[in-house]
């Protein structure tokens, strides 16, 4: 059949295109007290298979996120994620409350796992771990703004 598994990114409609209708991947925040959803973003931009596709040219693409191991971590005001395997090599910072992104930091590689964390002379620090085909292993330490 033409619609099979083709491995990570799941089955693959038309074209080479999804089957399904974005969000492809997701970041949701739960309010733990009423178990609703205070707010929920794509993880990550629309993937360049996607974006580039010749039968899409022209459509004005939404912000799709990527089928990746997303990872997370959240501060007093932020909520921190890396794309993960598969995505891109970014870290974005995310108003907790709203969802909302405040910022990008390009990162050498995509993130591999759980971020670390640490107080330094009152300032915290970010610490991913990161590695790609092309990069090896390695740490990177960024601090955050006072919060």
């Amino acid at each position: 059949s033409a619609y099979v598994s083709m491995g990570p990114g799941g089955t693959r409609g038309p074209q080479g295109l999804p089957l399904l209708k974005p969000p492809y991947a997701s970041i949701v925040a739960i309010d733990l007290n009423t178990g609703d959803h205070a707010w929920q973003i794509p993880n990550g931009d629309t993937p360049d298979n996607i974006r580039n596709h010749p039968a899409l040219k022209g459509l004005d693409l939404p912000q799709t996120g990527k089928p990746t191991h997303p990872n997370v971590l959240v501060t007093k005001t932020l909520l921190l994620y890396g794309e993960g395997r598969n995505g891109s090599p970014i870290l974005h910072a995310v108003d907790k409350k709203t969802g909302k992104e405040i910022a990008r930091v390009d990162l050498p590689a995509t993130t591999n796992t759980a971020f670390m964390t640490y107080m330094h002379n009152g300032r915290q620090y970010i610490v991913a771990a990161v590695a790609d085909a092309d990069t090896p292993a390695e740490l990177v330490a960024l601090a955050l703004p006072g919060e």
